[in-house]
């Protein structure tokens, strides 16, 4: 009976790891990746993981991975989506916004120039 028990409890480990692990993706930038992995709970619930992780090296030659993690659930999603999506919008209206300022900047740079200050001859052009 005792090795039964094993056997089905090997089953049930290979199930739930096959239920687990519906979808993984991986993001690497420079010394950091992120992971997004869906998963399901027991009930069949989709959730999300994202992991980030990070390489350090240490004075002793050593090599660790910080990890944070978030887990975000389906009742959340939209909300997420749409802070997420917000947030990508607020950084790249900056972004604009800060490129229109130096190339303002660099434009008035160069309008008050005359062609006089420039010493040439303006009756030569005439």
């Amino acid at each position: 009976m005792g090795e039964n028990d094993s056997r089905q409890t090997e089953s049930e480990n290979d199930t739930n790891k096959d239920r687990d692990e519906i979808y993984a993706n991986a993001v690497r930038a420079g010394k950091r990746t992120y992971f997004f992995d869906v998963r399901a709970t027991r009930n069949s619930d989709y959730y999300l993981t994202i992991t980030e992780s990070k390489k350090r090296f240490h004075d002793n030659g050593s090599v660790t991975y910080e990890k944070h993690k978030i887990f975000l659930y389906k009742e959340d999603f939209e909300k997420f989506s749409d802070a997420l999506g917000d947030a990508f919008k607020k950084i790249i209206d900056l972004n604009s916004e800060h490129d229109q300022e130096t190339v303002a900047k660099i434009e008035n740079q160069f309008t008050d120039i005359s062609f006089d200050e420039l010493g040439g001859d303006s009756k030569a052009n005439d």
